[in-house]
């Protein structure tokens, strides 16, 4: 009997293992500079292989920057995924540039800082219940010179990406 159950419970595995289940892409750029933050947006693309919309409970954000978290976040539910397709979800980051200058140790050879963003996209699928996918991405964020904040220099305040 017990040979029997192992079976059953393989072959169920087997299938439930074989379903499309929705994938995730992520990308960070760095959205807005102001005088006192950097907003960075993740931008996360979401493609649905299912003929109904997902529900999104909740996206949880974490960055980190040599070797320390720097800022975590949630944004709860941010709305659905669309059937058949791919959706964009946009999540803002906003860090100030004061937390930034305190993990800034390699400032002085290249003014930019390494990052990580770590997010955990949490959705409901019908009989599986809530699933986790787990996106990260690294880059560095080039920081802005007096002349780039008041319109006078050229424009080094972009975001190199790196695929991890």
């Amino acid at each position: 009997m017990a040979e029997l159950f192992d079976k059953a419970k393989n072959f169920v595995a087997d299938k439930v293992g074989a379903i499309k289940k929705p994938e995730a892409d992520l990308d960070v750029d760095i959205s807005k500079m102001g005088l006192h933050a950097v907003t960075l947006m993740a931008n996360i693309s979401i493609t649905n292989p299912y003929s109904h919309s997902i529900p999104i409970c909740e996206v949880r954000y974490t960055l980190f920057s040599a070797g320390k978290e720097i800022l975590s976040g949630t944004m709860p539910d941010p709305g659905d995924i669309e059937e058949n397709g791919v959706t964009l979800l946009k999540v803002p980051v906003k860090v100030p540039y004061n937390m930034l200058m305190t993990i800034a140790k390699d400032l002085g050879r290249d003014w930019d800082i390494d990052y990580e963003v770590k997010v955990d996209l949490i959705v409901d699928l019908p009989i599986f219940g809530n699933i986790t996918i787990p996106l990260s991405k690294k880059g560095e964020i080039k920081l802005p010179t007096a002349s780039s904040i008041f319109g006078g220099g050229d424009d080094d305040s972009k975001d190199k990406n790196e695929d991890e």
